[in-house]
């Protein structure tokens, strides 16, 4: 770590959570999308102060379980 600079993190994997911005670019959706899927309940989030924050577990098992296999 260079003098006063903090570490960047090559991911978001070791984060406990990921911010709705974050969630957004990882699902390549508008911020008001992941509003919309916390809000309605398909997406577990917790809500600090003013901001709502979604465990990274959640967001790959939301993805996971809107996979789709043709046939």
């Amino acid at each position: 770590m260079a003098a006063g600079i903090p570490e960047q993190r090559s991911g978001q994997e070791d984060a406990p959570f990921l911010t709705v911005a974050e969630v957004a670019d990882r699902m390549r959706v508008s911020r008001m999308t992941v509003y919309r899927l916390v809000h309605s309940g398909e997406l577990p989030a917790v809500r600090f102060g003013r901001s709502f924050r979604v465990p990274p577990e959640s967001v790959e098992a939301l993805i996971e379980s809107a996979r789709y296999t043709g046939g």
